[in-house]
């Protein structure tokens, strides 16, 4: 499903098998590996507003960590649910 709209989420279809990512959590520096459905993708207009965020599964504090262009296509082919932010 795609959508073009201001502030429309779009997903990529699932990848045929399931994907992990590895992470880390900056507050209390666990290492660990997250499913493409605890993740979200932001892509904006800039490199700062194109991030991507999780909760620690650890410490449940809210995580928030910039994505380049690889990321970005790493988070997209593995599943990771995205939402293009649009300038008003």
């Amino acid at each position: 499903m795609t959508s073009s709209g201001p502030g429309c989420a779009s997903q990529a279809p699932p990848p045929a098998t399931p994907v992990l990512f590895r992470a880390g959590c900056p507050h209390c520096r666990a290492s660990f590996e997250l499913d493409a459905g605890a993740l979200r993708l932001a892509i904006g207009g800039t490199a700062r507003t194109t991030f991507y965020s999780f909760t620690c599964p650890e410490c449940e504090t809210a995580v928030r960590k910039p994505a380049g262009e690889r990321i970005v296509e790493l988070l997209t082919v593995g599943g990771v649910r995205t939402m293009r932010l649009h300038a008003p």
